[in-house]
């Protein structure tokens, strides 16, 4: 008898620190270069942190970012592309890697926290105090609060991903992984530009595009002899479509953000001829070049990879990762230039508080011209409505229908969400109590019920390709969240209200509602919110999607009711209060025109019950319809069913009330009008 012995696929630990290391030194050589020729390490002036400190944030940024990516890279690549093999096979390698990857990447982030603060009091690391200090950073300041949860979060999924085997934990560590970039973004050299809120979202956009390129790239690299061949070519494949949106986010991103930086076209030739210019320059040459790469992938490349020949996209993937590391280099480079229009800009106090300067007084006109464009909405916005109407478009093509109607309610709801986030709710809400109730309820009560009426998640069911492979792409995805035991939980009327108009008492009255108006961050998470929880109360009120079982139409007005009384209740007495919510921030924005912050409060509690109460009334009679064609249905299936039988139900009961008239003992044969057999 005989026997074999399967080996389990395992990394080539020399092939994947060969290129490593090769990619490493190009970025930083790229970077050192770089960096001299700019002056971005030329010593200071005043206080100098001296050498080490110049150069190692040069240095720890490049190796910060790399690492960073291919943390990204590998987990989406593992969540996104790769099938599930047995025993996890398939992942484990890839896991290996993103845990190696994140615990540089904690380590590059505590010395850029380190470096940064010894550059920000211009004294070496080993000056006295200069621990306590260090803690005190991390603590109090945003740069260092950024560094140290970049670190901390780092570490965690460095930790995570060593153990981890399944698919689903490289989704969860992939989107901490994402959310691990932030802090740059927020902190990055676009944070002092003007326009804060486009530059730090631009910023965030070309973080991303970068990481899930650059690592997605490298992952495939350092998995492919641990992947059989055409599995291998799936994956590229899925890459490719990662690649191009990608492209198209860096370079749209780019262009805003340089854009930004230099103060506009007017700039541009004052800017190319100083060494900042130079650096753009040098990432846009890059950029392209990558582009061209792309290209070359999807006409050469991915073909020959799904013919069973590696060697060309192998080569070609070297030498575009070869480009990517340069453009690291630069980028890093960059960050420690100043722009030549870098300087102090004046500004009003509302402008140094909100990050936009006092709007005029409001008029009915201005409320539609004042326009302050929020990238990050306008963004999903145009995502999500070019992916609907590419999913309408693509069942007319075999021959499928899709309501109007649906097609309709996302395009309004698509309209007031860019208005309101962008234009005079926007612009308004940030100065005043009452234009941030019409923003508020704008999101949660007006815009959510149009997108739940559109379909969203049963268009993306019927259009969305499901794998056959074993991997999880967007439909399968979208299928486990649609039934799991968590949206289970929440989409519980009776737990979705609470969710929903409860919220308005947490967030108003703690310090939440604080932190929405003072930070970026809180500001983007209260959209989020504001809008998350309306859409899932209005899916469980009035939703077509398939999703956990719905109680029956009763439960449901029952709850909108209480729902809208506890609205009223609410806004009812924020109407009559007399204790102005963040006084100190409305009333430090030196705002001229308009009325006293307790006046515009209470018209606030005025604008939340009377927009409230609206939509609310608006799906109720929604539901109401709803309720109406549900009996319908049922009554035409009955119809049916009495045609195909002869409408036996009914003789039977019919048959069982005359017997039952004439107190005549019935068998149950006879109840249901069939006759009884004979006596034997």
């Amino acid at each position: 008898m005989s026997s074999t012995t399967q080996t389990r696929p395992s990394l080539d630990t020399g092939r994947t620190a060969t290129i490593g290391t090769v990619l490493v030194v190009l970025a930083l050589g790229t970077a050192a270069l770089a960096a001299a020729g700019s002056g971005a390490v030329k010593p200071s002036i005043l206080q100098d942190p001296g050498p080490m400190v110049r150069w190692g944030l040069i240095l720890a940024r490049v190796v910060a970012d790399i690492a960073g990516a291919l943390t990204v890279g590998v987990l989406l690549l593992t969540a996104l592309a790769l099938p599930v093999g047995k025993g996890g096979q398939a992942h484990r390698p890839a896991f290996l890697i993103a845990a190696a990857s994140s615990t540089v990447w904690a380590l590059a982030a505590i010395a850029l926290l380190v470096f940064n603060l010894a550059d920000v009091l211009g004294s070496p690391i080993d000056s006295p105090g200069f621990g306590s200090q260090l803690v005190a950073y991390t603590r109090d300041i945003d740069l260092g609060r950024g560094l140290g949860l970049t670190a901390a979060g780092a570490a965690v999924i460095g930790l995570l991903a060593a153990g981890a085997v399944k698919t689903t934990s490289a989704a969860w560590l992939s989107a901490g992984a994402l959310l691990c970039l932030i802090p740059t973004a927020l902190n990055g050299h676009a944070s002092s530009s003007g326009d804060h809120q486009t530059a730090v979202t631009s910023l965030g956009l070309h973080l991303i595009g970068a990481a899930v390129w650059v690592g997605g790239l490298s992952a495939l690299l350092l998995l492919a002899p641990t992947i059989k061949g055409p599995v291998l070519a799936r994956a590229a494949q899925r890459y490719s479509t990662f690649a191009l949106w990608s492209f198209i986010a860096i370079g749209l991103s780019g262009l805003i953000n340089s854009y930004l930086r230099i103060g506009g076209p007017s700039s541009l030739g004052e800017t190319l001829g100083t060494s900042y210019g130079l650096l753009l320059l040098g990432k846009t040459a890059a950029l392209v070049l990558l582009g061209l790469f792309g290209y070359r992938h999807r006409e050469a490349t991915l073909p020959d990879l799904e013919a069973g020949k590696r060697g060309a996209f192998t080569r070609l993937a070297v030498v575009e990762l070869g480009v990517m590391a340069v453009a690291f280099g630069l980028a890093s480079a960059l960050s420690r230039t100043p722009p030549p229009t870098a300087g102090e800009r004046t500004t009003d106090i509302a402008e140094a508080i909100t990050g936009y300067p006092m709007p005029p007084e409001p008029t009915l006109a201005r409320w539609f011209t004042q326009w302050q464009p929020d990238l990050l909405w306008v963004v999903v916005a145009a995502v999500g409505a070019l992916a609907y109407f590419a999913g309408v478009q693509k069942l007319r093509r075999r021959g499928d229908s899709w309501p109007l109607g649906r097609t309709v309610a996302l395009v309004l709801g698509i309209a007031l969400l860019v208005y309101t986030t962008s234009s005079g709710p926007a612009v308004y809400g940030r100065v005043t109590f009452s234009g941030h109730m019409v923003m508020h309820m704008m999101l949660s009560m007006m815009v959510p019920p149009l997108l739940v009426l559109s379909a969203p998640i049963t268009l993306a069911l019927r259009t969305l390709t499901a794998r056959r492979d074993g991997s999880r792409g967007p439909r399968e995805w979208l299928l486990i969240i649609t039934e799991s035991r968590y949206l289970k939980v929440v989409s519980f009327p009776p737990a979705a209200a609470p969710l929903f108009a409860g919220s308005l008492v947490v967030f108003y009255y703690s310090g939440l509602f604080e932190l929405a108006l003072t930070t970026h961050t809180g500001h983007v998470l209260m959209n989020v919110h504001f809008l998350l929880s309306g859409y899932l109360f209005a899916w469980t009120m009035i939703g077509v999607d398939p999703g956990p079982q719905r109680f029956g139409y009763p439960l449901r007005l029952i709850v909108l009711l209480a729902t809208m009384a506890f609205h009223a209740f609410f806004f009812l007495a924020m109407m009559n209060g007399e204790t102005v919510l963040q006084a100190e921030f409305f009333g430090n924005l030196g705002r001229t025109w308009g009325e006293d912050l307790l006046t515009d409060q209470q018209a606030g509690g005025g604008i939340g019950w009377g927009i409230g109460e609206f939509p609310t009334l608006l799906i109720a009679v929604v539901l109401m319809v709803q309720w109406a064609r549900s009996d319908d249905r049922e009554q035409r299936r009955y119809d049916r069913k009495a045609d195909r039988d002869g409408d036996a139900e009914l003789e039977a009961y019919n048959a069982m009330l005359a017997k039952l008239s004439g107190n005549k003992k019935i068998t149950p044969e006879e109840a249901k009008g069939e006759e009884k057999p004979p006596a034997s």
